[in-house]
């Protein structure tokens, strides 16, 4: 069923939810002046929802939404070709607060309300889960990215803990993104370069990724000690904690001097400026999430240096836009020339999501039915800014090959300049040799 084309462009970007990046994120990302396609004579509409988390302590994560929705309804302005039909584009955002319980709100507000086509979602399970999970229940096409797909995919299942026979495909929702052997192996491989006693202490929150990571069975410590660490799990903590002091202590009563985990940004910021009061000093930290930003690491001024994490795309990404042409270095460069800011890795993948969303549409035999735009995911063979995305179920074991595929993952570490600020370096490519490393791994001491 085609849709009409809304001449008052009523369906298009909110721009008070726009700037809703308070939170983690710090100051907001300049305003552009145009939030909506130019309204043509195009005779039937695509409507795209996305979710993001533009406030709350993820906020960070969609710093460049902005950017990223503006610069790709710039490029369908003029309306898109279909089966010889002219359908114009327009994007509907909602801010999940942070908040999975209003993230499946507005989910199913896009669904219900606005009637939308296709779902994108990114950041965090906290963010993607309840967005796809509500997507099955209302047989939504749904994207999904920017969360390791072990959560994404047995989180949601009816028995997580079941293992493989228990856990079963998806209808409606698609993932991109890494996985946690891919962090494990970036992870040892930087670890390996230093001379550590190799006991880990690990940091695993009370929400999906915690859970996740230090899983005893499918996280990361069996896979630790299968090369020689050994993890130090002292139990979950609760989200924007005030308190890591039995965290410090148990890392340091074994003596730990690695730290790793999966950390909401302002938890770390307080967790390592208790770590220093302490006297806690670990020879290398490696966490995710926490220090994916700049600001996060620049808060914490020299003891943020050498701090490292993994890395999903960078300017020294090998890979192109399908939308724009511009490599991955051309479109950080346009970001921070827009939003005055310095690049962060969400870029790549939000603009990603938004070339996967018309490769798919463009390719659909009805854009406006769900289970052509189904067929059309299924199908993508797509090479992106992030890498190329194609559900063929290479590199993910059987049970998830429908639903996830997988993009390529180094490690680097924060190097502080002399004007302050940091530069990330990429200190660990054996995962992606066709990524170019910028350094080795070095202590933190």
């Amino acid at each position: 069923m085609n849709k009409t084309a809304n001449p008052t462009g009523r369906r298009g970007i909110s721009r008070r939810r726009l700037l809703q990046t308070a939170g983690a994120a710090g100051a907001t990302i300049a305003a552009a002046p145009i939030f909506a396609p130019a309204v043509h004579a195009q005779s039937a509409s695509i409507k795209i929802g996305y979710v993001t988390p533009q406030s709350g302590p993820l906020a960070a994560f969609a710093q460049s939404d902005e950017f990223n929705v503006t610069s790709f309804l710039e490029t369908v302005k003029d309306g898109v070709s279909i089966g010889g039909n002219t359908y114009s584009i327009e994007v509907v955002v909602k801010d999940s607060q942070s908040n999975p319980n209003r993230a499946a709100e507005v989910a199913k507000e896009l669904i219900v309300d606005d009637e939308i086509d296709l779902m994108l979602v990114a950041s965090t399970p906290e963010t993607t889960n309840p967005v796809s999970t509500t997507c099955e229940i209302e047989q939504m096409p749904c994207v999904s990215t920017m969360a390791p797909w072990q959560p994404w995919f047995i989180g949601r299942q009816a028995d997580p803990a079941g293992g493989p026979p228990a856990w079963t495909p998806f209808e409606y929702t698609y993932h991109y993104f890494w996985g946690l052997e891919d962090v494990i192996a970036v992870f040892l491989n930087m670890w390996n370069q230093l001379d550590t006693n190799k006991v880990v202490g690990g940091l695993f929150p009370n929400d999906g990724d915690g859970n996740a990571w230090g899983d005893p069975v499918n996280g990361v410590p069996p896979a630790f000690a299968a090369a020689g660490y050994t993890t130090i799990d002292p139990g979950r903590y609760q989200n924007l904690t005030d308190d890591f002091s039995a965290q410090i202590t148990a890392f340091k009563d074994a003596g730990a001097e690695i730290v790793t985990g999966v950390v909401l940004p302002p938890d770390f910021t307080t967790f390592w400026n208790q770590a220093s009061q302490q006297g806690f000093k670990p020879k290398a930290v490696t966490v995710a999430k926490a220090i994916l930003f700049p600001e996060s690491v620049e808060v914490l001024g020299a003891a943020g240096n050498n701090l490292s994490s993994e890395v999903w795309w960078s300017p020294n990404h090998p890979f192109k836009s399908s939308l724009t042409g511009q490599t991955a270095a051309e479109l950080a460069t346009a970001f921070e020339a827009a939003a005055s800011r310095q690049w962060t890795q969400p870029i790549g993948f939000i603009h990603s999501l938004f070339e996967v969303a018309l490769d798919v549409v463009k390719r659909a035999a009805d854009p406006n039915d769900p289970q052509a735009i189904l067929a059309s995911i299924a199908a993508t063979n797509l090479e992106t800014v992030v890498g190329p995305v194609r559900w063929d179920g290479a590199n993910v074991p059987p049970f998830a090959a429908k639903n996830v595929t997988k993009t390529p993952l180094v490690g680097g570490q924060w190097r502080q300049r002399p004007d302050s600020k940091f530069d990330l370096v990429i200190v660990d490519n054996k995962t992606a040799p066709n990524i170019p490393a910028g350094g080795t791994m070095e202590s933190i001491a």
